[in-house]
């Protein structure tokens, strides 16, 4: 299949959002001299930015809908009253151009090299199969299928399948242990379970037999159990229904079925926080809702149609487990027409011999032209000396997506550099942020804007996005509070059992009523151009001086000794608190007085000289969430004294391996802190 049309030497797409300006302009007589004067008519006109997005995406209703914005308050907010959508029907229409084109729906390889190829006419079939047999089942609206599945064409099948009936999507990655699954599934109560048996992760054989029959074991709601025949299970799930036979059949029933049209805000899937600091957050969003969010979004993401002339052959990869939100965004990709592939397993194989090219050679071998993935992906891929030139087959790569963490500005100019030696010098970055709580960005990228390394490029059109200081006032140029003071379509509907409302307003509305607040610290530029520094609840706080945390990584980790850092400050009995980083050397390094003056040299000439840590713990691993974030809030938490069981889920962690390292070591902190204390308590008495 070619992709010659995305070679380095062939003309560069018109971007997606020069097309939607230009047709802005040509309908409805609006023209904007910059980008900045679109995104404030975005925000400032919702109805009209949003029923734009409606019409120049051709989203279908069979119902007309009251009003764009029926009621304009957060949360409550009412979208398109009266429609009613589909997102598998909006995926489905672009089966019969795509498949006539010759353009695949899905690139599925693992890391063991097993490949597979969907075509729009095969996914569209296997999900009316599987459509069919849970109708069979009595599944229908408003019933929950959950799925613990890795990134496999099969789950996205069960997601169009499930959408389809207006059954609930619900996923967990076969990374997680029963228990993690246990504490999400058990509040979204599911009918039906999809699983697989095992999986190969860096180089190893997991069974996951025994964790399936556990949670079917534990969750008595489940009544359909298909099972996925991996290869890697060492004992057959009791109860279990083949999976391949609920997607094999290929008759005329399957051939006449069609998608439900559903109410415009009727559940589409349960995403879940990330439960490290308590039970996870069952979040559901809708179907208008993520399918207008979606749309909107491949303006920023500027994906088309790989059927049309401007984007014939485009491939869209983002690497993601399934358990993370970026999974969703990445099968987003099949709402525009876009080929999408998905790879299964280590980006970098075993943990001791780690090779950081695997996921280079698969986009090579896929023909990938847009290749995202974490933050921290591309650091490890620049610590370990990559040279992508000896790769092959990266020069049909035309953007470069990161999210999960801030992407350092040195490790985004070394990418730079990378494509620039392959014959792409204007090679486009896409960092992009916004959450699980959105299943969309908030601050995004466009191709017509200026590189901005390090940073996000500008923020989300229709995203009513401020950075707000202590008193709730707008501030530019500095560090506040992100929050969003106007509706976005694919804000939660609400969290599943949360009957009164009062779990969801008090994650996001408690500080600043009809307020979104986000939850981390974001600087808006002079120039549109924003900066995420960290968390906003892991914030350091020296004097006065706030500073967020990837700022401070920003800073260190650069330094050629070490691997990887996470900073805490923890606060004493006696109202002090200590600056405590813990450190992973590079091969060779130790934490040494050497390495203390490299780090209080890089944090001085960075930042300032009251984030110089107090002290340096070498440590054997940095703690992480699935999605790879680091675990700083609940580390800070353990530390401050907090019961294990309240901070600390094994089972929601990407590192379980590391965390007895850091229990026994906050209960020393502890027992010496209490030593300190005890005289100054006889005193007191």
């Amino acid at each position: 299949m070619s992709h010659a049309s995305n070679s380095a030497d062939a003309p560069a797409p018109v971007p997606q959002i020069r097309l939607y300006s230009d047709w802005l302009k040509t309908t409805h007589d609006l023209e904007f001299a910059e980008y900045e004067d679109l995104r404030r008519w975005s925000v400032d006109d919702l109805e009209g930015f949003w029923r734009s997005i409606w019409d120049y995406y051709r989203i279908e209703s069979p119902t007309p809908f009251a009003a764009v914005l029926g009621e304009d308050a957060m949360p409550g907010a009412r979208w398109f009253d009266g429609a009613q959508v589909s997102y598998a029907r909006h995926v489905f229409r672009h089966a019969v151009p795509a498949d006539a084109a010759g353009q695949p729906a899905i690139v599925a390889e693992n890391e063991r090299g097993d490949r597979a190829v969907l075509s729009w006419a095969d996914l569209r079939r296997q999900a009316a199969s599987l459509a069919l047999e849970l109708r069979r089942h009595g599944v229908g609206r408003g019933d929950r299928v959950a799925a613990y599945l890795p990134n496999i064409p099969a789950a996205v099948v069960g997601l169009l399948a499930c959408a389809s009936l207006g059954a609930i999507w619900t996923l967990c990655s076969p990374d997680m242990g029963a228990n993690a699954v246990l504490d999400r599934f058990r509040q979204t109560r599911p009918r039906v379970l999809i699983a697989v048996d095992g999986v190969a992760y860096g180089g190893k054989a997991m069974d996951r037999s025994a964790a399936v029959a556990e949670i079917r074991r534990q969750l008595p709601c489940i009544e359909v159990l298909l099972v996925i025949d991996s290869g890697f299970g060492k004992d057959e799930v009791p109860g279990a229904v083949a999976f391949e036979q609920a997607v094999a059949r290929d008759d005329a029933e399957v051939a006449a079925f069609e998608p439900e049209w559903l109410p415009f805000d009727h559940p589409l899937w349960i995403l879940y926080s990330s439960g490290t600091t308590g039970l996870p957050k069952p979040i559901v969003h809708g179907h208008g809702g993520v399918l207008l969010a979606t749309c909107a979004g491949q303006l920023h993401f500027d994906l088309a149609p790989s059927y049309v002339p401007n984007n014939f052959g485009d491939r869209f990869h983002w690497y993601s487990a399934t358990g993370w939100v970026m999974w969703n965004i990445q099968v987003g990709g099949l709402l525009s027409g876009t080929t999408i592939c998905l790879f299964d397993g280590s980006p970098s194989g075993p943990k001791g011999t780690p090779d950081w090219t695997r996921l280079w050679r698969f986009a090579a071998r896929s023909g990938v032209t847009w290749f995202g993935a974490g933050a921290a992906f591309f650091t490890s891929c620049q610590k370990a000396g990559l040279d992508l030139a000896r790769i092959g087959g990266l020069e049909s790569i035309r953007a470069l997506g990161s999210t999960g963490s801030p992407l350092p500005p040195d490790v985004q100019r070394w990418g730079s550099a990378q494509f620039a030696g392959l014959g792409r010098p204007d090679i486009w970055w896409c960092n992009v942020s916004g959450g699980t709580e959105i299943a969309a960005a908030f601050m995004a990228g466009n191709p017509e804007l200026p590189d901005t390394p390090g940073r996000l490029q500008c923020r989300h059109l229709g995203a009513a996005i401020e950075a707000w200081d202590e008193r709730g006032k707008p501030v530019i140029g500095e560090v506040g509070e992100l929050v969003c003071t106007r509706p976005f379509p694919s804000m939660p509907l609400y969290f599943w059992g949360d009957e009164d409302g009062s779990r969801y307003r008090e994650s996001y509305f408690a500080e600043w009523p009809g307020i979104w607040r986000h939850g981390d610290w974001l600087t808006i530029g002079t120039d549109g151009g924003c900066t995420i520094s960290g968390r906003s609840d892991a914030t350091i706080n020296r004097h006065g001086l706030r500073m967020g945390t990837a700022e401070i990584y920003s800073a260190v980790e650069r330094l050629p000794q070490i691997a990887d850092t996470m900073i805490v400050d923890i606060e004493g009995p006696d109202g002090d608190s200590q600056l405590i980083m813990f450190v992973v050397p590079a091969e060779g390094h130790s934490v040494d007085a050497a390495m203390e003056a490299a780090v209080a040299t890089a944090i001085r000439t960075s930042l300032s000289p009251r984030f110089v840590p107090d002290r340096l713990i070498a440590a054997p691993g940095i703690p992480r969430t699935l999605s790879g974030k680091k675990q700083e809030l609940p580390i800070k938490r353990l530390f401050g004294g907090w019961p294990v069981a309240k901070v600390i889920n094994a089972d929601a962690t990407a590192t379980p391996e590391v965390l007895p390292w850091y229990i026994d070591r906050a209960q020393r902190w502890r027992r010496d802190m209490d030593a300190k204390m005890a005289p100054h308590a006889g005193e007191a008495m």
